[in-house]
């Protein structure tokens, strides 16, 4: 089993016919609205990992896109993308692509604006990041800007909250979703939750997840571009424990020999 199979259990609020997906769409679009000045305009806009699309489809808007290509695993979520173009009324010419992010480079022609929203970057290991961030530099263009949204896990989960061999992750209409610590692979440096059903304790799937803080991705990012800074949020009132992580101009010749490195085996 896979993420594929807790998605189908877990809501998170991406569904055009969703209300709260929508307000969160509304904020997305603020968001991007806000650096508006540091983004290209008539953009060819890429979403990683993206879901039903309402953050690529946010930033079409913005941009003034003329193409977006949404890249995901989960075909039934691709899908669905149209709804939120058709909400957001904007008409860029769309391309949907089943695959996996780490391959990004070899799957999608060249974009001027990646984008991975919605704390997606505990699902890459150590190495997976390295191959994804070379793999976004090698699809963009020589101006090419790289968006992550994301939190320090490392001060909030392992600090401020705690790591917890025990947690609900969610309620819905007549069942929970409960996680459970299984184990910690050293080499990846990711831990292992099992993904179960209650009542009835059914198991979903096994999740490997890396906790990653702000700055160990600044510095991988900054490896493959020229340009990498932290545009700083708030979340609980703490500051700078989340935000959007910014990457400006690729550096396509140490992405194409770390590439190339990282498909050997470890």
């Amino acid at each position: 089993m896979s993420l594929v199979d807790l998605y189908r259990y877990i809501n998170w609020r991406m569904n055009p016919g969703d209300k709260r997906a929508r307000e969160r769409f509304e904020k997305i679009e603020e968001f991007f609205r806000s650096i508006a000045g540091e983004l290209p305009s008539k953009a060819r806009v890429l979403d990683i990992c993206a879901g039903t699309g309402i953050a690529g489809v946010a930033l079409a808007k913005v941009t003034s896109a003329k193409l977006l290509t949404l890249l995901d695993a989960r075909k039934e979520d691709l899908d669905l993308a149209r709804e939120w173009l058709k909400l957001a009324g904007v008409k860029p010419e769309l391309k949907l692509v089943q695959g996996d992010a780490r391959e990004v480079w070899k799957l999608v022609e060249e974009h001027d604006v990646a984008v991975l929203w919605g704390f997606t970057m505990p699902h890459f290991d150590p190495f997976d990041a390295v191959r994804l961030f070379a793999g976004v530099a090698l699809a963009l263009s020589d101006d090419g800007v790289f968006l992550v949204e994301d939190t320090d896990r490392v001060y909030w989960v392992m600090y401020r909250a705690g790591y917890r061999k025990f947690l609900v992750e969610g309620r819905r209409e007549g069942y929970t979703i409960a996680s459970m610590h299984e184990g910690y692979d050293f080499v990846r440096g990711t831990f292992r939750r099992g993904y179960y059903i209650l009542p009835g304790f059914k198991k979903i799937t096994d999740v490997d997840f890396h906790y990653w803080d702000i700055s160990t991705q600044l510095a991988i990012g900054r490896v493959f571009f020229r340009e990498a800074k932290l545009v700083p949020g708030e979340s609980r009132g703490v500051e700078n424990v989340r935000g959007v992580l910014y990457f400006k101009k690729p550096r396509k010749d140490i992405a194409r020999l770390v590439l190339e490195d990282f498909s050997r085996p470890l």
